[in-house]
């Protein structure tokens, strides 16, 4: 009779960041609308401006600006009464970079500047590596439930497994497996460090882990 052995298999790779994705945001607040409204779009000038030539340099691959949004709200004063009306004009801007000193340069630039917000980075590897990266991945967390199944047949004293199902992580057709479609050689892969530390220029490697259920018989 065949013995069924069904095993998870696991593998991690860790790949230098590629590209950094910074948000900027020209927020200016006061009590006439319009001259918030004004001050924000000055703001936002020159920085569409620098990220502009940055594109033609390459080291910007792509960049957008949000149009503005106006917020009015009235502040409590110290008497408990409503203070007059205070409107924020925010204007966001997002840019990925492909070219981490110059990043570091509009840092510099920006950093010191009344009216901008650096919220953070993100950091990641390219869109086309990270399809060949979890590729790599995927082939490496086979390998290891194929190793981890031999050896449990080993143990008993089994011959060679021979794969039966290989899937994402709970989608193992048949009894005391959730159901699901059946994906030969596919896993389920998360690339980590997308919420890197805010303004870390010396970002920590993207870790690519991919996780894969298998099943197997062994004579």
């Amino acid at each position: 009779m065949s013995l069924e052995i069904t095993v998870r298999g696991s593998a991690e790779q860790s790949h230098p960041a590629e590209r950094a994705t910074v948000s900027l945001a020209a927020a200016v607040e006061g009590g006439d609308k319009q001259a918030v409204v004004a001050e924000a779009i000055a703001i936002q000038e020159p920085l569409s401006a620098q990220l502009r030539e940055l594109t033609d340099l390459r080291a910007v691959r792509t960049w957008s600006s949000d149009q503005v949004h106006v917020l009015s709200h009235r502040p409590w004063a110290a008497d408990g009464q409503r203070s007059e009306p205070v409107h924020v004009a925010r204007l966001r801007v997002r840019a990925e970079f492909v070219d981490f000193e110059r990043l570091s340069s509009l840092l510099d630039d920006w950093s010191g500047v009344d009216g901008v917000e650096i919220a953070g980075i993100a950091w990641d590897v390219t869109a086309a590596n990270r399809r060949a990266y979890e590729a790599e991945a995927r082939t490496a967390a086979v390998e290891d439930a194929v190793t981890k199944a031999q050896a449990y047949a080993d143990a008993v004293g089994r011959g060679r497994v021979v794969a039966v199902q290989v899937a994402d992580p709970g989608m193992l057709t048949g009894p005391g497996a959730s159901a699901g479609d059946v994906q030969l050689l596919q896993a389920s892969a998360k690339v980590a460090g997308d919420d890197g530390p805010v303004l870390d220029l010396a970002p920590e490697e993207i870790l690519v882990r991919v996780e894969v259920d298998a099943r197997f018989r062994a004579d």
